[in-house]
């Protein structure tokens, strides 16, 4: 398998930059047996039948992008230099990874100042990333950086406009809980209150695993040969409760339908060992191409994703990369809206 496989073109008109609004409002392109039909989320229960069970990721988006000033004393007096930072993940010791732009205006051990409550001092390097020591943590941290920070969206949004206060909500699922990605789950954000009540009373299950997306999820794929390409490491973690409801349903002849790629990729990761879903924890840094054997995941909701990425290889190994290669065509010739804020897809393979 090559990267050139998994390419295609796509009209720079149909990268989406705002979300639809409502949510559950997003146009939804369902692919069952070899038809394709043109929907809308808000009617996803169509598609779906009581037993079923989705699995949600519950990762809330921290606002990691931070924009500071550093100061420097010298015999020419003082200078200053503007500091972009985006937080990439905790560290032991209580350091933070970051991108950082600059990096070659900041020196180890100076400060940064983000706003009046929150500076970071830089620590070392690593990998061209640097290790920051922020002056606060805690619960003064979260709030801190939920004052000064924005959201960090996506490359491909954010070259065309800055994040702002509306991001803060359009670019976090209902559900979000637990704090830690630096990049949402973005299936998910079609869902509001209204759907979720109405998935419910049709019969439809709900559990909750946790992946903490990483800015690695953006990095493009370099190598030619796919499968000698290797994934960037995300924490997850799939509960004794999420575990068991998973697999309550596959013995009583429900389908498990991951919302989104990442919960798909925990558990999938999550079954790897024992051939069974069982409870798991760790960093997972699973990579799915044709080929790979779904041994939990029956169908797939997921947005529309960027040519030659690892999340185009996911979606042709469930559903065959030729047959994805039509439904992306047939997406782009009804203008279907793409990536991070736009419309999704129900893929629901031919197992037989």
């Amino acid at each position: 398998m090559k990267l050139s496989d998994f390419d295609f073109d796509l009209p720079e008109a149909l990268i989406a930059t705002r979300p639809a609004s409502p949510r559950s409002s997003a146009r939804l392109l369902v692919a069952a047996g070899g038809a394709i039909t043109d929907a809308v989320v808000r009617d996803l229960g169509a598609w779906l039948r009581p037993g079923d069970r989705l699995v949600l990721n519950d990762t809330r988006v921290i606002p990691a992008r931070l924009s500071g000033v550093r100061r420097r004393h010298s015999a020419q007096g003082e200078t200053e230099a503007q500091i972009e930072i985006t937080l990439l993940e905790p560290r032991p010791g209580g350091l933070w990874a970051a991108l950082v732009k600059p990096l070659k205006k900041l020196r180890d051990g100076e400060t940064v100042v983000f706003s009046d409550r929150l500076s970071a001092t830089l620590d070392a390097r690593e990998e061209g990333q640097g290790l920051f020591r922020f002056n606060l943590s805690g619960e003064d941290f979260d709030t801190a950086l939920a004052e000064a920070g924005a959201m960090p969206l996506p490359p491909y949004i954010a070259a065309k406009r800055a994040a702002d206060e509306r991001d803060k909500t359009d670019y976090q699922t209902v559900w979000a809980a637990r704090p830690g990605a630096v990049a949402a789950p973005t299936a998910s954000l079609h869902f509001d209150a209204e759907l979720l009540d109405g998935l419910s009373a049709l019969g439809v299950g709900f559990s909750h695993v946790t992946l903490h997306v990483g800015a690695g999820t953006f990095l493009p794929v370099k190598v030619e040969d796919v499968e000698t390409h290797r994934m960037h490491g995300e924490w997850g973690e799939v509960s004794e409760q999420a575990a068991s409801e998973i697999a309550a349903t596959k013995a009583a002849g429900g389908r498990i339908i991951p919302v989104g790629t990442t919960a798909l990729r925990l558990i999938e990761t999550a079954v790897r060992d024992t051939g069974a879903i069982v409870p798991w924890r760790g960093v997972t840094d699973i990579f799915i191409y044709p080929g790979f054997d779904f041994r939990v995941t029956d169908a797939l909701m997921t947005n529309f994703h960027l040519p030659k990425s690892t999340l185009m290889m996911l979606v042709s190994a469930l559903m065959g990369r030729e047959r994805v290669m039509e439904i992306y065509a047939h997406a782009i010739a009804q203008g279907y809206r793409f990536f991070s804020y736009g419309d999704a897809s129900l893929l629901i393979p031919d197992r037989k």
